[in-house]
């Protein structure tokens, strides 16, 4: 039982905000390609195998992040109770745990077309390399962005089995999201980090942060408004865009406090709000 909980602990599937910001990208791509006159089964199965995906390969992330960050961990106040970090689980089980996961979530890839297990494949190396970035450069989060969001690309070359330009422009917007999101994250463990030599968009842009932010959910404003613009959608998806943007500019930067940790961790899991509102807007205007 205790095994159990120490998993449980290791994987994160407490905290479902992680394996959800994962999810949403996914069922945008797909939702974006998906032709809701056909058979609506097909839609459903694939959307269970990308939550089970999403569950399954940030899991395997969660450890293989603990396992790259085990001396930096130790150091952080947030993370040092963490199994790995604190010596309750160790490095080669954890690494037992991640390449079963990675095995089950491969159950789950081959159920798609060649084209997206392919794509799929070739973003592994990035997925399971950018904790390190924040030893070397200030942007990690970019590649978590980058990494973070591939499953749109996947989600639409699962029912296309091509690539197009409207899903690499709704994939920048959502790069920008997470720009912003796992910015507002990494300002919980700022004071740590700049202790122990790490880097980050949070350390980077700490004096002007909430203009940073800004920018960054500009940006993303401007990539979903031409998203749409390319997919040709009618004129409701820009209305109804006026909802997830409001939740970024008038709640989620008013409630966000650099140097409130909570306040931090409140901002960014608000965006699992976001995350749902475009995938429900994205179906809205596709069903009518």
């Amino acid at each position: 039982m205790n095994q159990i909980k120490l998993f449980i602990e290791l994987t994160r599937l407490k905290k479902p905000i992680g394996f959800m910001l994962l999810f949403w990208p996914c069922a945008w791509g797909l939702t974006l390609a998906y032709d809701f006159s056909s058979d609506l089964n097909n839609y459903f199965f694939y959307l269970i195998l990308f939550f089970l995906g999403s569950v399954l390969m940030r899991s395997a992330g969660c450890i293989v992040n603990d396992i790259l960050d085990k001396e930096f961990d130790a150091k952080v106040f947030r993370t040092k109770n963490r199994p790995i970090a604190s010596g309750k689980v160790s490095i080669r089980l954890g690494m037992f745990y991640a390449l079963v996961l990675c095995l089950l979530a491969f159950l789950v890839l081959i159920n798609f077309n060649l084209f997206t297990i392919i794509l799929a494949l070739g973003s592994m190396p990035l997925a399971f390399t950018y904790p390190l970035m924040k030893r070397f450069t200030y942007w990690p989060q970019l590649f978590l962005g980058i990494t973070f969001n591939y499953g749109l690309i996947l989600g639409w070359t699962a029912i296309e089995g091509q690539l197009d330009l409207a899903p690499i422009i709704f994939y920048l917007g959502a790069i920008f999201w997470t720009l912003g999101y796992d910015t507002i994250y990494g300002y919980q463990d700022i004071r740590d980090d700049e202790i122990i030599g790490l880097k980050s968009t949070s350390i980077k842009f700490k004096g002007k942060a909430k203009k940073f932010l800004f920018i960054s959910y500009i940006i993303l404003s401007i990539l979903l408004i031409s998203g749409g613009y390319i997919m040709k959608f009618k004129l409701i998806y820009y209305f109804l865009l006026i909802i997830p943007l409001s939740h970024l500019f008038l709640y989620q930067l008013k409630i966000f406090k650099l140097n409130n940790p909570n306040s931090c961790l409140k901002a960014f899991k608000s965006n699992n709000v976001f995350g749902l509102i475009i995938f429900l807007q994205i179906l809205i205007v596709k069903i009518i």
